[in-house]
């Protein structure tokens, strides 16, 4: 499958999230609060058709769509965990877990790191740092504040920010196609955050 089509169905998740908070935890989002929503998923279909591949979806598309479900069906369990334990602790048991079911490969992964150069350490640490560290409870606490479907929503805001640190970072200049879709998927956000909401 190509990439665009991967990151395509990957940012369905905000919208899966929304239904099943609407059927599950009973969150609603008022018609201004779709209408964001189906105008940041536009932006995003906008940047991925400018992808490698465009939209052409062919093997893995499947496991694609599965994960996309597994992260709202993720985000909808969690958010009654929240309120009833905290984010802090949330985010601990998330990130345990995951490196509970990843140490079998733990052994190996110690072995090819003892070889790494500086820069793939480097890499290592801060993706340890600012995805996981950061990134969990931040999240975890935007999931408690503002209920699985309007927090899900600001997913749709990392394609715009990596757009602009890859053009920071590495000096990688955007496209029109993925300024029009970015500045769609900003716009869609800041309607549900402030016409979305009951």
């Amino acid at each position: 499958m190509a990439a665009g089509a991967a990151s395509f169905i990957v940012n369905s998740a905000p919208i899966l999230t929304a239904l099943l908070a609407l059927v599950f935890l009973k969150e609603r989002f008022t018609v201004w609060g779709w209408i964001g929503t189906v105008i940041s998923f536009g932006g995003i279909a906008l940047i991925a058709s400018g992808q490698p591949g465009g939209l052409t979806f062919g093997a893995g598309t499947t496991f694609v769509l599965g994960a996309a479900i597994c992260t709202a069906v993720y985000f909808v369990l969690q958010k009654p965990l929240v309120a009833k334990y905290g984010a802090m602790p949330c985010a601990a048991y998330t990130m345990l877990i995951g490196a509970l079911l990843l140490s079998p490969w733990l052994p190996e992964a110690a072995m090819t790191l003892g070889s790494a150069s500086a820069t793939t350490i480097g890499a290592v640490v801060a993706l340890a740092v600012f995805p996981a560290a950061l990134g969990y409870p931040t999240w975890t606490y935007a999931l408690g504040y503002f209920g699985a479907a309007r927090a899900s929503n600001f997913l749709y805001l990392i394609a715009p920010v990596a757009t602009a640190l890859a053009f920071l970072l590495t000096g990688e200049a955007p496209n029109a196609q993925t300024l029009v879709g970015g500045a769609l998927s900003i716009a869609g956000v800041v309607i549900v955050n402030t016409r979305g909401r009951n």
